[in-house]
Formats: C-alpha cells, structure tokens, sequence
C-alpha cells in the first residue's frame, strides 16, 4: 500500500505543492505579523485579507490555463514555471514596501502575488488532477497536502523566526529567492500524458466545464455541493484570519509563533494528513467528511481555552497541536473530495472553480474578523467561529448521507 508514496509523481506533487503553498501566507500570516509589528490597526489587518480575492475568483481566467499552451515545458509545465518566476520577482517586491507608511501601496504589491499565485495554483492543481492514475488520488492528495503547508509553514512559521532576527524586508528579499530555486527544481517534474483533447475553443473552455460539472452531479446536488465547499471550511479560516495577531496581543513573540506553529504544527499537521488518508481509505469519503467536519468544528474550542486562560506556553502547544492535527484530517478529505469531481479535459478550470469557492469562505465572508474581535473580544470571537461552522455540517445530509458502500473518490457516490 505504501509504494504508491515512492514514485516520482509524488516527489512532483511535494515539490510544487510546497510552491503552491508558500505565497499564500505572504499576503496573510506574514504580512498580519508585520503589520502588527508596525502598530497597524487591527480592523485593517482583518480586511487585508482581501487581497487574496484572486483565490476565490481565479476560475475566471482558469479557462485560460486549459485552452492555451506556452511554447515552451508542455501544457502544464510550461505555465508553471512561468508563474514561478513572476511570483518570485513579486515576492522580491514586498522588501520595497513599508505597510506603516504607504498600506495602499502594499495592498497592491499583495494582490499582485496573490493573482500570481492563485494562477500557479490553478496549473498546479490541474497538474496533480491529470498526473494521478485512480488509484493514486488519495496518496496524491495527502502529498499535495503536506508540500503545501510545508509552503505555508515556511511562510508563516519559520519567515516570523526570521523576522525577529533580520528585518520583514529582508525576510521577504529571502524567500523570493526561495521562490526561484523551487523554480529551478520545477523544471524537472514529468509533464503530464495528455489523456483528453483540450478545449478546441474559448466558448468551450468556458462552457463545458460548467455544464460537465452539473451533467454528472445533477442540478441540485451541484448546488448543494458548491455551498458546502464555501461552508465547510469557515469556521476554522475566522480563526486563522486571526490567529497571529491573537498570538502576538496574548503576549507570544514572534519567535514564539514562529517556533510553535511551523514546527510543532507542521508535525502534527503531517500527522493528520497521513491519518486523514489512513481512516479515508478504510470509511470512505462521505463518513470521512463528516467526522473530520465535526472534529475540526471542536478544535475552535481550543482557542477559546487559550483565549480565557491568557499567556500559557502548554495550552499554546495543546492548541497549536489540536488545530493543526484538525486541519490535516480536513485539508487531505476536501482536496481529495475536490480531486475526485474534476474531469481531466476541464481540471483547471473545475478545479478552480471549486477552489476558488473554497477561498470565498477564507479569504471574503472571514475578513471582518479583526472588527468582530474588536466589537466581541477574543473569548466570544471564537465561540462565534464554532457558531459559523455549523452550517457547512448541516448541508452533509443532501450529498453525503452517513451510509456504508461508499467506495472514496468516486464522484458517482455524490
């Protein structure tokens, strides 16, 4: 069963998925931290996560990605390695800005690594959904899983470490030049065998995608899909809207942050994605879906512990430890899930769709969050992230009852 792990497909998908994951703390937990630093308010803190609108609308050019082909790798590889060398001069960029004094400008600096990156994220995930043979799926994913927040614990983690010793600039000068050997290891990956014909025209790589998507899950159930994968995710992306500078008010250091979640967090993170696929393989999607919802509904309450117990290094590791236990079990079961409902001749553009809906919840409905912390307080912040999850649990009944007989990955069994 392990020797799935081994091929190079899977060293692929760590690698890029690493890539992938990287840029996304750099407009979110990094920047929070900087910006923190530099004694901006908290409100706009919270709604700098609207910068990384891109996520959630990037299937608007995905149609792109899955019509042309740049002369030069292949149809996927070519737009990688493309991105990545822009994202790496955009990173770069961040060492010029100064958020106390000019916010504007790095606001701009920020959407312009986010649309890059959510670009390179559309390929990538293309990449791994026409790569990955059936029975590959789940290892695919969970290796996918962990390169990518390996990326975001580089970003999030070991960048705020940094940050305590050199300066935020510097830091970032650093990791565009991380971006760009990444670059240089992603001209290596195997380009994908070409299984379906791509869209011959732009109205079809527009069209039948969308019209594919809810041919094969029906209107309703489509539906029901698509407001779930906004949902599911919620509660936990209020929290991590805020985590850093809940962190850093409590009285951590930066060091603190850095140290306990990039590498504690990682660790357990790793965890619950081997886990995650572990229980998956053996109960299924639907089942998998449920339980790992509703545990990671119940990590939110760690947080609150935290919240009324104030500065306390156990119940910070306990905490970092549940929640990214928590997030492991559910990143490996939606991307999987996600994975599972795309049709190769249209994956980037499905999944983008279906990502991008994904990164509505994180990255649109949670950017209130610093003003909720500011009108609530931090206890009834997070009793309020447990209340926002819910919904996303009760929309499981309409698309993945609770049965036996449901073999994982199979889009029929939606």
């Amino acid at each position: 069963m392990l020797e799935v792990f081994k091929s190079r497909k899977m060293a692929s998908l760590l690698v890029l998925g690493f890539s992938s994951g990287l840029p996304l703390y750099l407009t979110g937990r990094a920047l929070q931290a900087w910006m923190t630093v530099e004694g901006v308010n908290l409100t706009a803190i919270g709604f700098i996560s609207l910068t990384s609108l891109p996520y959630s609308i990037k299937f608007l050019w995905a149609p792109l990605i899955d019509r042309f082909s740049l002369p030069f790798l292949g149809r996927r590889k070519g737009w990688i390695v493309f991105t990545q060398l822009l994202l790496a001069l955009a990173i770069a960029a961040m060492a010029l800005q100064r958020p106390a004094e000019a916010l504007q400008v790095v606001a701009i600096n920020a959407v312009m690594i986010a649309f890059l990156s959510a670009t390179q994220d559309i390929v990538i995930d293309a990449y791994g959904t026409d790569i990955l043979d059936r029975y590959e799926v789940g290892a695919g994913a969970g290796i996918k899983v962990l390169g990518y927040r390996a990326g975001m614990i580089m970003a999030g983690g070991v960048a705020l470490m940094l940050a305590d010793r050199l300066t935020w600039p510097t830091v970032y000068a650093l990791l565009g030049v991380l971006m760009l050997l990444v670059l240089a290891v992603s001209t290596r990956v195997a380009e994908p065998v070409l299984r379906e014909e791509p869209p011959s025209s732009m109205k079809d790589a527009v069209r039948m995608p969308i019209a594919d998507f809810f041919s094969r899950l029906g209107l309703s159930r489509g539906l029901f899909v698509l407001a779930f994968v906004v949902l599911y995710r919620l509660g936990d992306s209020l929290i991590d809207n805020m985590t850093t500078p809940f962190l850093l008010q409590t009285g951590f250091t930066q060091t603190d942050v850095g140290a306990i979640q990039g590498g504690i967090g990682l660790f357990t993170t790793i965890i619950g994605v081997l886990a995650g696929g572990a229980v998956l393989s053996r109960i299924g999607i639907n089942r998998s879906l449920w339980i790992f919802g509703v545990l990671q509904v119940a990590s939110n309450f760690a947080y609150l512990l935290l919240a009324n117990i104030g500065k306390n290094y156990p119940m910070m590791v306990a905490t970092v430890v549940v929640e990214n236990f928590c997030y492991g079990l559910a990143t490996a079961v939606i991307v999987g899930f996600i994975m599972s409902l795309c049709n190769p001749k249209f994956s980037a553009t499905q999944y983008a769709l279906l990502s991008g809906v994904l990164a509505v919840g994180r990255n649109f409905i949670a950017a209130p969050a610093g003003s909720i912390v500011q009108y609530t307080g931090w206890p009834a912040f997070f009793l309020i992230s447990v209340a926002v999850a819910l919904p996303g649990m009760a929309l499981l009944p309409f698309f993945a009852p609770w049965r036996k007989g449901v073999e994982p990955f199979d889009p029929k069994a939606f």
